[in-house]
């Protein structure tokens, strides 16, 4: 019994024994893992604000050198759209009028041939001139007093032939035209502004970009301001004919305030030295407003300083015949036109709206549309037009 008890003490005290070397080793060991604190540190190990080691200063990026961090980098602009294609202003290539007259003058042949088809000059004579003219669209009234002034010369002169007759005809004709000024007024060293008026769908817009074609083609620089706000492809169509000759262009909102807009472009006009404003105007409101009284204002404010309008132009189509004329009438009451451009003359047109615009309304057809193409619209020559319509 006394040996039982004694093997359980030694046992007891080897292991106690085992157990304090393994204590010991534990400590030794995390002693060992952990470096003595050095100079400037604290208990905890934590350098002190006078002992933490000193690091080298971000060097200074050089301006435009700034690195940015790649989730917040930009992206990279987009590539700049190339430059429209750009028209030379090169020598136009005007068209003759008896060429592109051929259906006005084909509508006179049947007249014209009756005529001469005549031994004498009688009433049927005269009766077929009167039918011929008033066809043409000259109108009743003005072809009653062509036609009185004609029998008084060939009374004075003593015609008999019908072919003599018709040599008169074509006299009187262009006398009458020939007293007009045709010229586009363009002052040096101002900003001239060119308004053009005219109902929807005469060519109104279209007119604007083969005049700026022709200003070009003479070395004018040239602005064009879309005051047409109610139409949205009027904007759109200047557009392509500011990039086809080089002119610059001024456009507002659709639906905006047309003044504003011609305002605007005179202003940018004159800081840049432009010798022309060319301005297109409403020929259909979609409001309320009269669009007389909307010209009227368009007018008062394109002609504030620096603006200087010097023409107003009103186009009409050839093709309405008389119908042009009451057009013309109230254009002119509001805006004070100074001449006429006629389009689509070599159309269905008869041509004698031409000598009923200028002794109705005392105004001049200055510019004629002889086609489609950028060229085609060129100064009305009254004896080249007549001899056109009778060759």
């Amino acid at each position: 019994m006394d040996v039982v008890v004694i093997l359980i003490v030694v046992v007891l005290l080897v292991g106690l024994v085992a157990g304090g070397v393994a204590v010991t080793r534990g400590r030794r060991r995390e002693v060992e893992l952990e470096p003595p604190p050095s100079p400037g540190r604290s208990a905890a190990g934590t350098p002190t604000l006078d002992e933490r080691p000193v690091t080298e200063p971000e060097a200074v990026p050089e301006p435009g050198d700034v690195a940015v961090p790649e989730a917040e980098a930009p992206t990279a602009p987009p590539e700049p759209e190339a430059a429209p294609e750009v028209v030379e202003p090169g020598p136009l290539v005007r068209p003759s009028f008896r060429e592109r007259l051929g259906k006005a003058r084909s509508a006179l042949g049947e007249y014209v041939g009756a005529v001469l088809g005549r031994d004498r000059i009688d009433e049927e004579t005269w009766d077929e001139l009167e039918e011929a003219l008033i066809s043409a669209d000259v109108g009743i009234d003005e072809t009653t007093a062509l036609l009185d002034e004609l029998r008084e010369r060939a009374d004075e002169l003593k015609i008999a032939e019908p072919e003599l007759l018709l040599e008169q005809l074509k006299v009187l004709l262009k006398d009458r035209l020939a007293v007009a000024d045709r010229s586009l007024r363009l002052d040096d060293g101002t900003t001239n502004v060119w308004l053009f008026v005219g109902v929807n769908g005469v060519g109104k817009t279209t007119t604007i970009g083969k005049v700026a074609r022709r200003l070009r083609a003479e070395d004018r620089s040239v602005l064009m301001a879309a005051g047409d706000t109610f139409r949205a492809a009027a904007a759109e169509q200047l557009t392509m004919w500011a990039d086809r000759t080089g002119a610059e262009l001024v456009r507002g909102s659709e639906g905006g305030d047309p003044s504003s807009v011609i305002f605007d472009g005179v202003q940018r006009a004159a800081a840049r030295g432009i010798d022309i404003v060319l301005a297109d105007t409403a020929g259909r409101l979609h409001t309320k407003t009269n669009l007389m009284e909307e010209l009227r204002k368009v007018r008062r404010v394109a002609s504030r300083e620096p603006g200087n309008v010097t023409e107003v132009l009103l186009v009409l189509d050839a093709t309405t015949g008389q119908n042009g004329l009451v057009q013309a009438k109230q254009f002119t009451d509001a805006v004070d036109v100074t001449g006429v451009v006629l389009t689509k003359l070599d159309g269905s047109a008869k041509g004698g709206i031409v000598l009923a615009i200028q002794s109705q309304l005392g105004m001049p057809v200055k510019l004629v549309g002889l086609g489609e193409t950028a060229d085609d619209l060129v100064d009305f020559d009254p004896d080249e037009f007549v001899d056109a319509l009778f060759a």
